[in-house]
C-alpha cells in the first residue's frame, strides 16, 4: 500500500493573516483525503528574543508607529538584495526549526510566511531536506523578502503579481495566480436573510460590519460613534477581535445608542469570533484595514469595503489594488470617514457597482485549488 505524502504548513503569527491562510490551506488538504497535513507555527521554533521581535514588535509597530512600518516596508523591497545576510540572522534564530524539519522530512512544504518559506529554501539548496518547496504570498503585492532561490511554486493572489516576478528572474513556469487562501467555508454561496437570523441581526435595515482585525487594532469605537451620529436606519456590527477593551467600551456605547424602529439594537457589538463568513454574508458594506486575508474573505462574499487608513506597506498596496478595481473606498481621514460612508451608501448605483466588482474579484476556492496544484509537484 503505498504511503500517502506528508504535507507540512508553516505559518507565523506575526499578524494574523498568515495563520489563517494556513488554516484555510489546511482545510483544503485534509478534504482531500490523500495526504498527511500538518501545521506548525514557526515562531514557536525559535529563539524567545527572535519570537518577540517578530511578534510583539509587529503589533507594537502597528499600532503605535505604522509610519515606520511603511519605511522598513518600502527600504527591504529590494529584489534578491542581501539575501545571505539576512538568511544568516534567521539560521541564528531558528536551529529549532531546523531540527524540526530535518526530524519530519516532509514530502511537501507549504509555507504562508517568508521567514519558515526562506528556511526551507535554504535546508533544500544544501540537500539537508528532500521536499518539494512552495509559497503562499498573503497579500496582493510580493514583497522582497518572499524571494527564494530554491522554490517549486508561488501561490499568488493576482496576475500583476505574477507579471512582477516573472520580470526579477522567477521562472513563469513556477507561478500560479489562485487567489489569497479563505476559509473553503466562504466557497458555500452566501445567504443574507438566513446569516442575519443566526446572528440577531436586523432581517432589512442595511448593515455595515466594522472590523478591528483578529487583534483588534482599528479605531473601531470612534467609528461606530460617528456612524451612530449621523442618525440613519443602519445596523452597526462592530467586530472587536482580541481586544476585550474595545468590546466593552462598545458594549456601553451600544446601551447608549439606542434601537431602531423594529426594535433591534443600532450597535451590535461582537468579541473575537470565528464566524465572519456569515457576518459577511449578513452585511452589506465592510469597513475595515486592507489585511491580505480580510479583503479576499470580503471578495468572496462580493462586499464591498470602506478601508480605513491602511498601514503603509502592504496594506497600502492591498489598497491600490481594490480601489484600482473599484470594489473599495479609502477613507484616510477618520474624522470624515463616517460622512465618506454615508455619501456611498446614498448612491445606490455606484454602489452597485461596487458589489459587482467585488464579485468579480472573489476566489472563494482558493485553498482547494492550491491544495490541488501544490501535491501535483510530487507525481
Amino acid at each position: 500500500m503505498k504511503t500517502q505524502p506528508r504535507v507540512l504548513l508553516l505559518s507565523a503569527t506575526s499578524g494574523a493573516g498568515h495563520v489563517r491562510a494556513a488554516e484555510a490551506l489546511e482545510k483544503g488538504f485534509l478534504a482531500r483525503g490523500d495526504c498527511v497535513v500538518e501545521h506548525i507555527d514557526a515562531l514557536q521554533h525559535v529563539s524567545k528574543l527572535f519570537q518577540r521581535v517578530y511578534d510583539q514588535a509587529y503589533i507594537a509597530m502597528v499600532r503605535r508607529a505604522p509610519q515606520l512600518m511603511g519605511v522598513l516596508y518600502e527600504g527591504t523591497d529590494r529584489p534578491w538584495l542581501h539575501p545571505r545576510r539576512r538568511l544568516a540572522l534567521d539560521r541564528l534564530n531558528t536551529a529549532p526549526m531546523i531540527r524540526l524539519l530535518k526530524r519530519i522530512q516532509p514530502d511537501l512544504c507549504v509555507a504562508t510566511h517568508f521567514l519558515p518559506a526562506e528556511i526551507i529554501a535554504w535546508l533544500i539548496a544544501k540537500r539537508k531536506l528532500r521536499a518539494r518547496n512552495a509559497i503562499v504570498v498573503t497579500d496582493y503585492d510580493v514583497h522582497a523578502m518572499w524571494l527564494c532561490r530554491t522554490v517549486d511554486r508561488y501561490y499568488l493572489a493576482i496576475d500583476e503579481a505574477a507579471e512582477y516576478l516573472a520580470r526579477v528572474g522567477v521562472p513563469r513556469e513556477k507561478l500560479r495566480v489562485t487567489g489569497i487562501p479563505i476559509d473553503p467555508l466562504f466557497a458555500t454561496p452566501a445567504n443574507p436573510p438566513a446569516a442575519r437570523k443566526q446572528l440577531g441581526l436586523d432581517a432589512d435595515a442595511t448593515v455595515i460590519l466594522i472590523s478591528a482585525g483578529g487583534y483588534g487594532v482599528g479605531p473601531v469605537e470612534q467609528l461606530a460613534k460617528d456612524l451612530l451620529a449621523l442618525q440613519r436606519p443602519w445596523q452597526i456590527a462592530a467586530i472587536a477581535g482580541k481586544s476585550e477593551k474595545t468590546w466593552k467600551r462598545l458594549e456601553e456605547l451600544s446601551k447608549q445608542a439606542g434601537n431602531l424602529p423594529s426594535g433591534s439594537p443600532r450597535l451590535c457589538p461582537v468579541g473575537f469570533t470565528k464566524e465572519m463568513d456569515k457576518y459577511m454574508a449578513a452585511a452589506d458594506l465592510m469597513v475595515g484595514k486592507a489585511g491580505g486575508l480580510t479583503t479576499s474573505e470580503a471578495m468572496a462574499r462580493a462586499l464591498p469595503m470602506a478601508l480605513i487608513d491602511p498601514i503603509p506597506g502592504q496594506e497600502e498596496r492591498n489598497a491600490d489594488h481594490l480601489l484600482e478595481e473599484g470594489a473599495a473606498i479609502r477613507c484616510n481621514n477618520l474624522p470624515a470617514a463616517a460622512w465618506k460612508i454615508a455619501g456611498l451608501l446614498d448612491d445606490n448605483a455606484r454602489f452597485a457597482r461596487m458589489k459587482d466588482a467585488a464579485r468579480k474579484l472573489g476566489r472563494s476556492s482558493a485553498a482547494a485549488n492550491i491544495a490541488a496544484d501544490a501535491l501535483k509537484l510530487l507525481d
